[in-house]
């Protein structure tokens, strides 16, 4: 399984990401340029946190135009993963490759510290390897990681399960106390929590360590299958 970090001009978690890759699973991984036109050898991209763009205009309103990001709704049609983690999360619902907005948080202030998560969906390729239910502890760093929804789109969330992690005590105002949700088919991802800042006790938590195991299980459910036919 090969996996992309994209890295945009003002990243800053994209070392995070690719190490989380590295030490976690031992799979190949690269850097790949806001530039680049081609995501066709990759299985799974990961869009890492940071100030893209210096969050000029709105966190990820840029980004959104570069050229990769083409490449990255390609990726999505074909039915490939994709995770957006804080700056990433909102570039992905900048792009419409997710539903709603991220805002600035409720406290106006900019929040860093451990968080605990709920597992609410645990059937998505990220998420396999936890129970549902359970609460997990992954650290956040935003300004703007209130998510905010219309009502009906909301409705939308929960019909389809697309709710993947709620906070335990919502530290920006997020509706619902979403801190993570999926597409509808399940193939992305966008969270504010880090779970690559969570792959390793030495960090304080390994229980982002799963969502990268869960990547790579299912990937070769997937391989394995259609080996078979």
């Amino acid at each position: 399984m090969k996996f992309a970090v994209l890295v945009f001009p003002g990243s800053n978690c994209d070392i995070d990401c690719y190490k989380a890759v590295e030490d976690t699973l031992g799979e190949p991984v690269e850097y790949v340029w806001h530039t680049a036109t081609d995501l066709s050898a990759f299985d799974c991209i990961l869009v890492p946190g940071g100030f893209s763009y210096g969050d000029y205009l709105r966190c990820g309103a840029i980004s959104q135009f570069a050229p990769v990001m083409a490449e990255v709704a390609k990726a999505v049609e074909q039915g490939k993963f994709v995770l957006g983690i804080c700056n990433g999360f909102q570039i992905l619902t900048e792009a419409g490759l997710l539903p709603g907005a991220l805002l600035r948080n409720s406290s106006m202030k900019f929040r860093c510290h451990d968080t605990v998560l709920k597992v609410v969906n645990n059937e998505t390729p990220f998420t396999i390897d936890y129970a549902k239910g359970e609460e997990i502890v992954i650290p956040i760093a935003h300004g703007e990681g209130n998510y905010y929804c219309d009502e009906a789109t909301l409705a939308e969330l929960k019909a389809n399960n697309q709710i993947v992690f709620t906070y335990s005590d919502n530290p920006n105002g997020s509706v619902a106390d979403i801190a993570g949700i999926s597409n509808v088919q399940g193939n992305v991802v966008g969270m504010m929590p880090h779970p690559e800042r969570a792959a390793n006790l030495l960090l304080g938590s390994e229980d982002g360590k799963r969502m990268f195991t869960s990547i790579l299980k299912t990937w070769r459910e997937r391989y394995d299958a259609a080996s078979i036919r």
